[in-house]
């Protein structure tokens, strides 16, 4: 009778222990989750902005086409129901909610210009501002003036289509720009709409800055989309 109440004991001893180790380490974890740093600061937001201002092509850049950019990037994503935050939550959990947090109102060029940076090259943005604001600023203006020269395209277009002398012209100035946007997306001559989608879909998994793949490729890709798409 003695012998079972020393192990009894001795079995509440030892649960008492396991179970305050158990809070000690619960409690720590709290205690880091808490003490975490952020994975954006606002710190940084402002530093990359104010490295970006220091680049060549910065002042082309415009606040609401910045704006426009980072739409239009959400749009041409995978999750292209998402906003910027949850795209990038997605990506990486707590990026998204922790850049938003970091960017403060009013809305400035410099602020709009690191959100752009984070929708074109998604979790590898901080790499790019933080070893090359150059190239982030002359991708934002490439991105910038391609957009430009869509909007244009496509008013071109309706002119064109509304003067009835262009049809069946034989030197249709376009000829040349959807040949080379079909051999961008490995297409031929007479593409359906099914196939170029399929295509671009394919490349773009394959490219997306997103994922480790070529802003230059994807910018390519997207922009011989858009050429046949206006030319269909």
């Amino acid at each position: 009778m003695q012998l079972k109440k020393q192990i009894d004991l001795l079995r509440q001893r030892q649960w008492t222990h396991a179970r305050s180790r158990y809070q000690q380490r619960s409690q720590a974890q709290r205690d880091e989750s808490q003490e975490k740093t952020p994975s954006v600061t606002a710190d940084q937001v402002e530093r990359w902005g104010e490295a970006l201002a220091c680049q060549r092509g910065w002042s082309a850049l415009r606040l609401k086409e910045l704006e426009d950019l980072i739409d239009t990037l959400n749009r041409a994503s995978f999750h292209s129901h998402l906003n910027l935050q949850q795209r990038l939550d997605r990506l990486m959990p707590g990026l998204g909610t922790d850049l938003l947090a970091a960017v403060p109102k009013p809305m400035t060029k410099k602020r709009s210009a690191v959100l752009a940076a984070f929708a074109l090259y998604g979790i590898r943005s901080r790499e790019w501002l933080d070893e090359d604001p150059q190239r982030v600023v002359f991708e934002l203006k490439n991105r910038q003036q391609s957009s430009r020269q869509r909007r244009r395209t496509r008013t071109d277009q309706r002119a064109s289509d509304r003067d009835s002398g262009s049809y069946g012209n034989d030197t249709n100035p376009w000829e040349f720009s959807v040949r080379d946007a079909l051999q961008v997306l490995g297409l031929k001559r007479g593409a359906s709409q099914d196939e170029i989608k399929k295509s671009y879909r394919r490349l773009v998994k394959h490219h997306h800055p997103d994922l480790g793949g070529s802003a230059d490729e994807f910018r390519k890709i997207n922009e011989a989309y858009q050429q046949l798409l206006i030319n269909d």
